[in-house]
């Protein structure tokens, strides 16, 4: 069973260690050994902006470089290659457990008066590296600021980063993480280095879900590999919440003769309580990237255009739904209904 060390954040799942408490690490080869030559050489920057798609090991990353630095904070002595974890080590303890002083996670708070976590990271959590930067290391080590991610900020936190980006002090890294940089402020882009993250291979991102525990049906790895797009996250999501039998029961619906409205509201029924919101999250998706698949493969300009306007169709009725907790299975039948009208 797995125990939970670090503080629960608002994207952890349950049972999967979350990125300062994974010991394995797969892929992104380059990148990490260009982050530890650069601290060996005494060239690190100060910002680094690690981008690419959710879930592929950017946050992961961070903590294991983090780690890195304040285990082996003189660069003329440190190795050329990231140190892995050593989860029995007090300085391993203290990053997987959120306590040690040298290291800063900034993510989305969680609001104690709603029991809920907020929305955006906002500017009082990011005011905090204020605090982190102006107080003096015990053993004049590093500090690591971690901000994951980014692109939850809003106007003001983004703004309040972007001074401590301008004129951080000596032995302090800063760590963006992002999904979508181009929507970063381009200040931010431009006060850091950018290292992109590319989705992982089919084997490391097998490895990677082998190595989290999670049950695995090697029966269907391949299609949860084809799903997953090079993403660890979200190949865990499709695995814990049903999502291949949740699109393999949409496609039976979609791909017969009559509209099949019993089993249709079966699916509605599943993914439209309180609690079943990545369900709901997952089958939308789904949906979206089979109109998306049916207009790239169109046979003709006429039927690409028609299933474009489906998609556009499709994408607001997604937003109108989740943004305005209108009827989950309404929506659900209705988008499978039309799509089934418009043979998708």
């Amino acid at each position: 069973m797995f125990e939970r060390l670090a503080p629960e954040q608002w994207d952890s799942l349950p049972e999967i260690a979350g990125p300062r408490e994974t010991r394995v690490f797969f892929g992104h080869d380059a990148i990490a050994m260009q982050l530890a030559e650069a601290h060996a050489s005494g060239k690190l920057h100060h910002g680094l902006l690690f981008a690419g798609p959710r879930g592929v090991g950017k946050a992961t990353l961070a903590f294991r470089l983090a780690g890195h630095l304040l285990g082996h904070g003189d660069p003329a002595k440190a190795p050329e290659t990231i140190s892995p974890p050593e989860p029995e080590t007090g300085l391993w303890r203290q990053i997987a457990t959120g306590g040690h002083p040298g290291v800063l996670y900034l993510s989305r708070p969680f609001d104690e008066k709603r029991k809920l976590f907020k929305t955006a990271l906002t500017v009082e959590e990011v005011r905090r590296v204020g605090r982190f930067v102006g107080t003096t290391q015990h053993d004049g080590g590093w500090r690591v600021g971690i901000v994951d991610t980014a692109d939850d900020m809003n106007a003001q936190a983004a703004n309040a980063l972007l001074k401590n980006l301008e004129e951080p002090p000596a032995r302090t890294v800063f760590i963006v993480v992002s999904h979508a940089p181009g929507r970063l402020l381009p200040t931010i882009r431009s006060r850091c280095q950018f290292l992109r993250f590319s989705p992982l291979p089919d084997r490391d991102l097998a490895d990677a879900l082998v190595a989290t525990g999670a049950p695995i049906d090697m029966a269907t790895l391949p299609l949860l590999l084809a799903k997953a797009g090079g993403s660890v996250r979200e190949a865990l999501l499709l695995l814990l919440n049903g999502g291949l039998e949740l699109s393999a029961a949409a496609d039976a619906i979609l791909s017969g003769g009559r509209f099949d409205v019993a089993a249709a509201a079966k699916i509605a029924d599943a993914v439209a309580g309180r609690e079943e919101t990545i369900q709901l999250d997952l089958l939308n998706r789904h949906l979206l990237d089979r109109i998306a698949g049916a207009a790239r493969s169109a046979p003709n300009s006429v039927r690409a255009a028609a299933l474009a306007a489906l998609w556009q169709e499709a994408r607001e009725a997604v937003d109108v739904a989740e943004g305005f907790n209108l009827d989950k299975k309404q929506h659900v039948s209705g988008l499978l209904r039309r799509m089934h009208e418009v043979g998708v």
